[in-house]
């Protein structure tokens, strides 16, 4: 009996693979092996960049906060401390976008909370 080796699933995993891989320099967008290395490594890279952009997102809004603040003549450990006292339960990104965005009522706030 002949042996089967399923050549339609297996060149679909590899067009699979190459399809994705287009756009790469060289060798690397078709050649199945290169290709499929290189787009391993791209997705795992990938997976960390969603993890790093939260990372980075949540800094970049403390930073503008404690901008905001002190000018207001307080520190930005004083500002959260004194808000989670207050029981004002507003989260970074909107305190950034308030400081931002809308300045008289971020003031307002940090007057409430003083």
């Amino acid at each position: 009996m002949p042996r089967s080796v399923n050549a339609v699933a297996s060149r679909a995993r590899r067009k699979k693979i190459l399809k994705e891989a287009k756009g790469f320099y060289g060798k690397r967008k078709n050649v199945y092996t290169v290709a499929k290395n290189v787009l391993e490594k791209g997705l795992g890279y990938k997976y960390v960049g969603r993890k790093l952009k939260k990372r980075d997102y949540r800094s970049l809004w403390i930073v503008r906060i404690n901008a905001a603040v002190r000018e207001e003549g307080m520190s930005y450990s004083q500002f959260i401390g004194k808000l989670a006292a207050k029981g004002i339960d507003l989260n970074r990104k909107v305190l950034a976008d308030l400081a931002m965005n809308e300045p008289e009522s971020f003031k307002k706030l940090v007057a409430e909370v003083k």
